[in-house]
């Protein structure tokens, strides 16, 4: 270990696990050797000082989150690491392509379900996977959403295994959330240490929201020449609202809720003080169930009555697609290779996670009798929650987790506990760099004959000494994440 970099003198190698940062004989890899030059020059208290200004920046710009269930009402900064991920060119060009090939097959995939659905005729993917889905929706069937694009925004997280390939862990279609900390951890990086930006050449991260808005206009309704774009919110109290504001004021559009909308003769108006306006694109942050209490759940004051029939008269996009939830199930997540093969004919580009599901009788069997060596992880569940590491769990709490997946097989899968791989991250409660559990959500954009792919990504840290789970509801927090020009 370099001791002229003293917040470093207590790093932990393990051996064991797959270290970002230090190769295999505990020496700095030659990607962050510059990296560690430039902050050798900070002691301790200089990168205290940089830490708590970071900090500031990030409550000054009021990038702060909620946890659901926490008791406390106050909110939180997002946690941020000042020491940020690198990845070179050549690793990426492999990310990249493989989560474009992913969310260009779940696109065909999610129009066969709702179409012919040959898929499950030709006996790949099982019928009843889909009829018990709570996420398939009838009222989307035989209907083509404009520009033929249900996913039109995924976020798919990554993890490096100690083997060193990347495995996708899941994919997330319905609305993954997590850009703006993309984009705004760059910002207090800047801000925190400006320097360090010199020595590497580094893909910009600003451009996403332009590109974002060039995809909402791709699907614009036919007839329409320059569209009137929005995104729908639930409100200020929704824990992504920081996200839902920063995205409508950076793409120059309205951030509206539904009590600001209204329908009328099956098209969408939004009031305004120089009257009602028609709107055309609405990327919508709120849950297929609130959307519309006409068509969906009659209680909901989060949506706007009518928007549903607006949509499928073809006079407003939604994005994304309601019902695309049905293949953010994690029980498909186990058919992936297959859907890639059926539908582009190609081999599958990243990895996927062995994954058992527990509504097959084998998969049960096996998952009963191996809880300890298994992650237990509800299909429909985010953030984290519901999810069991069989290692970490008393003989009691296995009981109470076998009991749970027997008395519906249909909610749960299970896959092997990878070993996540580790990177330097500064914990402020030891006032060093430890090493930390990370993974990576990636974001794709796809729309009519336009893709795009954020040159970056939100790496995702387990703050917690051995922890395994990196979402914020979980304790979790972030760090830049450098993609290098070739």
């Amino acid at each position: 270990m370099d001791k002229k970099f003293p917040i470093f003198s207590s790093y932990t190698f393990n051996e064991e696990m797959f270290d970002e940062v230090f190769d295999k004989n505990n020496e700095v890899k030659g990607i962050y050797k510059t990296l560690f030059d430039l902050y050798s020059k900070h002691n301790i208290t200089d990168f205290e000082a940089l830490n708590e200004y970071a900090k500031t920046s990030f409550f000054n710009q009021g990038i702060t989150f909620q946890v659901y269930g926490n008791n406390e009402s106050k909110e939180k900064i997002f946690p941020f690491d000042l020491f940020p991920r690198i990845i070179d060119h050549e690793e990426w060009e492999h990310i990249e392509k493989g989560v474009l090939q992913r969310s260009k097959a779940l696109n065909l995939f999610l129009k066969d379900l709702y179409h012919d659905q040959n898929i499950i005729k030709q006996g790949i993917v099982p019928e009843e996977l889909i009829a018990s889905s709570a996420n398939y929706l009838n009222q989307m069937k035989n209907f083509d959403p404009p520009g033929g694009i249900y996913n039109h925004i995924s976020g798919t997280d990554l993890i490096k295994h100690s083997d060193g390939h990347y495995y996708v862990l899941e994919d997330n279609i319905r609305c993954p959330s997590g850009v703006s900390y993309v984009i705004c951890n760059r910002t207090a990086l800047k801000r925190a240490l400006f320097g360090v930006f010199d020595k590497y050449k580094i893909h910009s991260v600003i451009d996403y929201s332009q590109n974002l808005l060039e995809i909402l206009e791709t699907v614009k309704p036919q007839g329409v020449d320059k569209p009137t774009c929005v995104v729908l919110t639930p409100g200020v109290f929704n824990s992504a609202y920081y996200e839902h504001s920063y995205l409508a004021k950076s793409m120059g559009v309205e951030l509206v809720e539904g009590r600001d909308l209204f329908v009328e003769k099956d098209f969408v108006y939004m009031k305004t003080i120089n009257g009602p306006e028609r709107v055309d694109v609405i990327y919508r942050r709120i849950d297929d169930n609130f959307l519309d209490p006409e068509t969906f759940n009659p209680d909901s004051v989060l949506g706007v009555p009518g928007l549903f029939l607006a949509y499928k008269a073809g006079n407003v996009c939604l994005v994304n697609a309601p019902g695309t939830g049905v293949a953010d199930d994690k029980a498909i997540y186990t058919y992936m290779p297959e859907i890639i093969k059926f539908y582009l004919n190609e081999t599958p580009i990243l990895k996927n996670v062995h994954t058992y599901h527990c509504s097959k009788a084998d998969d049960l069997k096996y998952v009963l009798e191996n809880i300890p060596t298994l992650v237990i992880k509800p299909v429909d569940e985010a953030g984290g929650y519901g999810i069991s590491i069989g290692n970490k769990l008393t003989k009691e709490e296995i009981e109470n987790v076998k009991k749970v997946i027997t008395e519906n097989p249909r909610k749960y899968i299970a896959q092997p506990i990878m070993s996540l791989s580790v990177h330097a991250t500064y914990i402020e409660d030891e006032k060093s760099f430890e090493p930390r559990h990370v993974d990576l959500r990636t974001f794709t954009l796809l729309g009519k004959d336009k893709s795009y792919v954020l040159k970056s990504g939100l790496t995702r840290v387990a703050l917690k000494r051995d922890n395994l789970i990196v979402n914020s509801s979980q304790g979790g927090g972030s760090k830049d994440t450098w993609v290098l020009k070739k």
